[in-house]
């Protein structure tokens, strides 16, 4: 109880907080603000309190991360969909494959980040910010403070296109780059930007319709979270099993693996893959909330709960992250964040226009 007590009262002055029309214009949301105040209480008074609420924190972090993450199936319809159109589909699944795939490689390859940063930094990125980096932790096994940076990375480049996008489409408009009409422009930041309340933020700085747009385009996006979570489980247990056998056989390259390690499969077994039951649970409530069986206001009221449980997750999280682990993650995580935020614009607009180019020759 006391460590709920505690992350409940960080969450709901982020729930607070996030009401104020300052940060609502800046796309700062409550889950953004709940890991910022975790954060402050972890690296001042919290070692204080530390032993008494460990145990309700974790909690926090664990299960009801995962609540919350079904219970967000309750913000979307199977019929968001329809609204985009399969263009808009296309467009959101190739620009989530190909921003994760960039991020795992480069992050991996290129800046020599472990497995599990690059994956949570390509999750954020490609999917819905910091929801998408906490809904992946269990997946990829993330620790705090790797989750944290990941977080960080969707806050600093989340913000900063809140205000280039509009800017970059009022200088289109004058020098006519491109034909993007308003609507354009709202799939467009729909299929890129990262959180939610960014989009909500660069889609209002256009118009109506343009702000519109962009949330159907992120909800899509954001429903492609569940089939993302079970391929990203599945692909990690064919690359636990494989590293295994080469292990059996005196390979000096294995170790990598090892991260991947706690699934309870024997290391001489091929890796078991880990269903993320909450995402089909998200899935489901989806399903439900789309055939309008619940009643408005108890949606409404179930949403709100919802948020409150992922700025419990959130605060938690900040709870276990010390400003030292940040600094020790050194600037490779930020680059590797700038590198997919200029992939998002430029190759989210490539995308853009090319698959509808497509959809309108067909």
């Amino acid at each position: 109880m006391p460590g709920l007590a505690l992350v409940g009262g960080l969450a709901f002055a982020a729930v607070e907080l996030s009401k104020l029309g300052w940060l609502q214009a800046k796309g700062i949301s409550a889950l953004t603000l709940a890991i910022v105040l975790g954060m402050v209480v972890s690296n001042t008074i919290y070692p204080r309190v530390a032993a008494a609420t460990a145990v309700g924190v974790t909690f926090s972090k664990q299960n009801l991360l995962r609540l919350g993450i079904i219970l967000y199936g309750l913000r979307l319809t199977f019929q968001d969909i329809g609204h985009v159109g399969m263009m808009g589909v296309v467009i959101d699944a190739v620009v989530l494959c190909s921003t994760f795939a960039l991020a795992w490689f480069v992050g991996t390859r290129v800046f020599g980040l472990d497995r599990r940063t690059a994956m949570l930094i390509g999750a954020g990125s490609s999917i819905c910010g910091a929801a998408a980096v906490m809904a992946a932790e269990p997946v990829v096994r993330g620790g705090a403070d790797q989750v944290t940076v990941a977080v960080s990375t969707v806050v600093v480049f989340g913000t900063l296109a809140i205000f280039l996008y509009p800017v970059l489409y009022h200088l289109n408009e004058q020098h006519h780059v491109i034909s993007l009409s308003p609507t354009a422009y709202g799939l467009f930041a729909g299929s890129t930007i990262h959180e939610v309340a960014q989009v909500v933020a660069a889609g209002h700085a256009i118009s109506d319709e343009a702000a519109n747009t962009a949330v159907i385009a992120k909800m899509v996006r954001v429903m492609m979270l569940a089939p993302f979570l079970i391929a990203l489980s599945a692909s990690l247990s064919r690359s636990k099993g494989a590293s295994d056998r080469e292990a059996s056989f005196g390979d000096p390259s294995f170790g990598d693996a090892d991260e991947f390690r706690g699934n309870g499969a024997p290391a001489n077994e091929p890796g078991r893959i880990v269903i993320p039951w909450f995402a089909l649970g998200f899935v489901a409530v989806a399903g439900l909330n789309s055939l309008a069986w619940l009643p408005k206001r108890a949606v409404s009221v179930a949403i709100d709960v919802d948020t409150v449980m992922l700025a419990m997750a959130m605060a938690a999280l900040g709870l276990t992250t010390h400003v030292s682990a940040i600094r020790r993650a050194g600037v490779k995580p930020l680059a590797l964040a700038a590198l997919l935020f200029v992939w998002l614009i430029c190759g989210g607009i490539a995308i853009n226009v090319s698959v509808t180019a497509l959809c309108v020759f067909r």
